[in-house]
């Protein structure tokens, strides 16, 4: 039988190991936020559906160290290196998606709102 906050505590190590926050981690993986918060609380166990898409991310953790908490977390250094490229790659595509839409965004007006209650209108010249 697993050890729920046993898990937690190993799942959180991960995190911890390659420098995500939980929602980058969960985006990794391909779940919710929701579910990493309830298995690092201990309130759920992970499905197998969550330790193969885990597995999948990240090829170079051991699973019977995450599962059983002995030995070593990672398999071996080279597969290592994938995982953290991946990782870097996942950051990067994340960037250039935002930059994307905020290119394709035009600023139709700029407000500023000054502590005694008034404010300010700018409307830049539109150049298309």
């Amino acid at each position: 039988m697993m050890n729920t906050s046993k898990f937690g505590e190993q799942l959180n190590k991960i995190i911890v190991y390659y420098g995500l926050s939980a929602s980058a981690f969960a985006e990794l993986i391909q779940v919710q936020r929701s579910s990493i918060s309830h298995i690092l609380s201990g309130r759920n166990k992970p499905s197998l559906d969550f330790i193969l898409k885990l597995n999948t991310a990240f090829p170079d953790i051991n699973l019977y160290w995450l599962l059983n908490g002995t030995g070593d977390m990672l398999n071996g250094s080279s597969s290592s290196t994938t995982t953290k490229d991946t990782i870097t790659q996942t950051e990067a595509l994340q960037s250039k998606h935002v930059d994307s839409k905020a290119q394709s965004k035009k600023i139709e007006r700029i407000v500023i709102f000054y502590k005694d209650g008034t404010f300010e209108g700018y409307c830049p010249e539109i150049t298309d």
